[in-house]
């Protein structure tokens, strides 16, 4: 089989949300957005609700559509990009939650769900979603007599303790809501970690459930192993793959994996990434092209049918790093042609 495999453990996404609950104040949530950030939603959802997640944010309605088919009705689902036009029916439909970010959405929502259960997202400075202090202070009144269940913001410099941003945001988040006897919630995985301050009566972890940074001595979930197609050896001076980027200085035993930038392995990690048999690093060699990697294996001593792109040496944050980017991105990307296992195996 020439598809590459890709073993997410369950355990460890519980163990993980279990370890952000207990750092919160007061209830938890689970964000499972973008296809549980790239590992499967159904497995991922099931496993969090089993270990007693009933809270759940997704991105859109369609989203939120598709967690309450595989959830059934007790969980609570909130949309994140809110009630937009042609939302109307699957938010009715399937019982979700719109967090209102703007004048817009709001009478919307006041005029075809006016019955339904809805949260507000303020803008305390990220500039992105949720209604903006002035108009907040237009709204409130008419807002709050339809009995919103949760107001929430979002932190734009969370994962950066020592930013003044986060003490900037709270202060606004806590003067806009002050006095407010509504449920609350302005902490993500980040959020969690600046602090009780931070959780008021809800957090929502996403990132750190998934064993990625900001979250600290979480447990890895996710392994990647890319078969070996071919095998050759090549004498000093012959190249490797497109465009002749890079040329060997001596005999060399080059293997060719399965797996390429269609599979969300960027092309900017090839100078900066290794593939592993065991405990021994091989390095990428030449371009990665879209199905199709080049690693020089010289030093094993044995001809691999495997090799290991994430693992315990080389984490899902070590790979973004080499990339120039976040361990969100690297996830999201992975593609749709790995064959995902799912495991329990943490003890």
């Amino acid at each position: 089989m020439a598809t590459a495999t890709a073993t997410i453990d369950l355990n460890a996404i519980k163990q993980n949300w279990q370890k952000l609950r207990s750092m919160s104040r007061n209830d938890t949530a689970a964000v499972v957005k973008a296809n549980a950030y790239g590992l499967g939603i159904k497995q991922v959802a099931k496993a969090l609700y089993d270990e007693g997640a009933r809270l759940f944010f997704v991105a859109t309605a369609e989203e939120g559509a598709e967690l309450r088919s595989i959830l059934g009705k007790i969980p609570e689902i909130y949309i994140f990009s809110g009630h937009m036009v042609g939302d109307t029916e699957l938010i009715r439909n399937y019982n979700l939650i719109p967090l209102i970010n703007s004048i817009e959405q709001l009478s919307r929502q006041s005029q075809l769900l006016k019955e339904k259960k809805f949260g507000v997202q303020l803008d305390t400075g990220m500039n992105r979603l949720g209604i903006e202090p002035m108009e907040w202070e237009t709204v409130k009144e008419f807002t709050l007599s339809l009995n919103p269940v949760l107001i929430m913001s979002h932190l734009a410099c969370a994962d950066e303790p020592g930013h003044k941003m986060n003490t900037t945001q709270l202060n606004t988040f806590r003067t806009l809501t002050d006095k407010i006897n509504i449920k609350k919630s302005l902490a993500a995985t980040g959020g969690i970690l600046l602090g009780p301050e931070y959780h008021f009566d809800l957090t929502r972890p996403g990132i750190g459930i998934y064993g990625c940074s900001p979250m600290k001595n979480c447990l890895p979930v996710l392994k990647i192993e890319i078969p070996v197609i071919q095998i050759r050896d090549i004498k000093s001076g012959e190249t490797v793959g497109y465009g002749n980027t890079w040329t060997s200085t001596s005999k060399k035993r080059i293997a060719t994996i399965s797996a390429g930038y269609a599979d969300g392995i960027f092309r900017v990690v090839g100078q900066r990434t290794k593939l592993y048999f065991k405990e021994i690093g091989c390095p990428i060699v030449g371009r990665i092209s879209m199905d199709l990697i080049g690693v020089d294996i010289t030093r094993l001593n044995m001809d691999p049918d495997k090799l290991e792109l994430i693992n315990s040496l080389q984490t899902i944050d070590k790979i973004a790093e080499g990339a120039g980017t976040i361990g969100y991105e690297f996830l999201t990307s992975l593609g749709h042609r790995y064959n995902r296992k799912y495991t329990s195996e943490t003890v």
